[in-house]
């Protein structure tokens, strides 16, 4: 039996990346899952899981849509009972500069990051809330709230303003619900392809290598391993962890210089 048996978790973001890295997790430890994201590939997705044994089912969804996600909830709660979890890891990033990066840049990062996850929250609260029981994971970031390149102040703000969302519903939502944030360094993911892309586009494989070069433990990040400690938080094995968040990076931000040191 394993620590999620008997769960219903919904995953926003779920389509690829690291929300598909805890979607095969969660399925690993026994969860029923909610696979919830904009494009088809989701759909594919959950098909592959239940071939797998797993039991899943796909709802296309517009998190920054309060409506979207209610009928969403609905759909996924009449296939597999009520959500006992909610991870909450829909999320874009598109690079640009302070002065120059448009409004609407600005707006789809608040939409989607920041308010998609407020959307989600209050959309699964209140069954939890009535059955005295729930779990809620937040996809915060290192960026934002520990460090942050150039580049990145729509995105660093929105996964910043997460943080406050855990600890401010961690806080109101005791005891009966633990909400948590992870904040992930960097993990091979599209998104950070597509970063790398949007740095060097004539060699992104070359600022990947950068990164790994960088990160204490070599390497950037699996999906499933940040799926790994999703699972954690929201099994019963966290039952006294609320309002924290928790840094899974390979030491990225333990450095203090790039040249002090033997």
């Amino acid at each position: 039996m394993g620590k999620l048996t008997g769960r219903t978790a919904l995953i926003t973001g779920a389509s690829k990346g690291i929300g598909e890295g805890i979607a095969r997790t969660f399925v690993k430890h026994g969860a029923k899952v909610i696979l919830a994201a904009r494009g088809a590939e989701v759909e594919g997705l959950a098909a592959q899981l239940r071939e797998e044994g797993a039991q899943a089912v796909a709802v296309r969804i517009d998190v920054s849509d309060r409506d979207s996600v209610l009928a969403g909830c609905a759909a996924g709660t009449e296939a597999l009972g009520p959500i006992d979890i909610l991870v909450s890891n829909a999320g874009i990033c598109k690079l640009g500069g302070f002065l120059t990066q448009s409004d609407a840049d600005r707006d789809a990062h608040l939409d989607i990051n920041v308010k998609g996850a407020w959307n989600t929250c209050r959309a699964v609260l209140p069954g939890m809330l009535e059955r005295k029981w729930g779990k809620i994971v937040i996809m915060s970031s290192v960026t934002g709230d520990m460090v942050a390149d150039p580049g990145e102040a729509a995105y660093a703000m929105s996964k910043a303003a997460l943080v406050g969302l855990t600890k401010a519903l961690a806080r109101e939502f005791a005891p009966h619900v633990n909400v948590n944030a992870i904040c992930p360094g960097y993990v091979l993911t599209p998104m950070v392809r597509g970063m790398a892309e949007q740095s060097c586009p004539e060699d992104p494989q070359s600022v990947v290598d950068g990164i790994a070069a960088a990160i204490p433990l070599g390497r950037l990040a699996d999906p499933r391993e940040v799926g790994e400690l999703a699972a954690f938080l929201a099994s019963d094995e966290a039952s006294y962890l609320t309002g924290a968040q928790f840094v899974i990076d390979g030491g990225s931000t333990l450095p203090e210089t790039s040249t002090m040191g033997t």
